[in-house]
């Protein structure tokens, strides 16, 4: 099926150090990665029609493979990914323990898989006058 590529990794009855060590938000970004099921245009082209399926650089459809190995928007953290996988090869990303912890990293850096495809701005602390 779909999740092949990702099902490297024997099953656990605890959870991994991604699912405990890796930020909350990065890792449903991850799961999306991982299922298909998020913020990209091949999960809008099937359960949510009306959306733009198109990705921002202008590719046709926006797929996962294309964001992690082609889309020029995130060209410059390719590098994080292709310290795994030199050709980003998604069964040693989404499949490996190394893949993963990149892929966690790239995550982080860029954005991805996020409503706006761009990393969440940081909250500034409020300055108190005394």
């Amino acid at each position: 099926g779909r999740f092949a590529i990702s099902n490297h990794i024997p099953p656990t009855l605890k959870p991994t150090k991604h699912f405990k060590g890796t930020k909350r938000e990065v890792f449903g970004h991850l799961m999306q990665c991982q299922t298909g099921h998020g913020y990209i245009g091949k999960y809008f082209s099937k359960f949510v029609p009306t959306k733009n399926i198109d990705c921002p650089c202008g590719k046709e459809l926006q797929t996962c493979k294309h964001i992690l190995r082609s889309c020029p928007r995130y060209k410059n953290s390719c590098d994080i990914l292709q310290k795994v996988s030199l050709d980003i090869c998604l069964a040693d990303i989404l499949g490996t323990e190394e893949g993963i912890e990149a892929l966690v990293e790239f995550l982080s850096e860029t954005g991805t898989f996020t409503r706006t495809g761009s990393p969440r701005k940081p909250i500034e602390e409020p300055v108190y006058k005394a």
